[in-house]
């Protein structure tokens, strides 16, 4: 059986990719987006890390953070996340619809898919990529025509701080103006 293995670099930067189990459409309610807010805070409040960019969608999530110097475990932060969520959704939800939600091994309601994918990041065009990829996301998967159309995109500050066009990403530019590949 093949080892899986993580990189890990000391005060990196990493570009992520979370799933819901079973891609349930579930992370931009209302409920959901809060109860991920307060445990994405939690976790920081307890091991810091900068997130660089950020997008929610109904079934995943892309985010990028920078770690502290001396610092690699990423994969204790989303466990913590990840777990916390759980916790605090499903006491929200109620029975009935907790309920719907599967269980997987130990009785354990499934939210999230047992892994993560992640890839370290090296250098600044690459980071430009990932950011590219994150904020165009929503498009890609038809939700909005243009990327200032999604509410739940760290592209909101990027627009702040002149980092994009109004415009970057809309159907009406050609997909070659974009200029990412990940």
């Amino acid at each position: 059986m093949v080892q899986y293995r993580r990189s890990l670099q000391p005060g990196g930067c990493f570009f992520f990719t979370v799933v819901t189990y079973n891609r349930r459409p579930l992370l931009t309610s209302e409920l959901a987006r809060i109860c991920l807010r307060a445990s994405i805070d939690k976790c920081r409040s307890m091991l810091p890390f900068t997130i660089e960019a950020f997008v929610l969608l109904p079934d995943h999530l892309h985010a990028i953070w920078t770690l502290p110097p001396g610092d690699s475990d990423y994969s204790k932060r989303w466990g913590l996340i990840k777990a916390e969520f759980t916790k605090t959704y499903l006491a929200q939800i109620g029975l009935e619809e907790s309920l719907e939600i599967e269980l997987v091994g130990d009785n354990r309601r499934a939210i999230w898919q047992p892994r993560f994918w992640e890839h370290t990041i090296h250098y600044e065009e690459e980071l430009e990529n990932h950011l590219n990829y994150i904020h165009y996301n929503p498009v890609k998967h038809g939700l909005v025509n243009s990327p200032h159309e999604w509410e739940w995109s760290s592209f909101h500050r990027y627009l702040r701080n002149e980092y994009y066009e109004v415009d970057w990403g809309t159907n009406k530019r050609k997909s070659s103006d974009l200029n990412f590949r990940i």
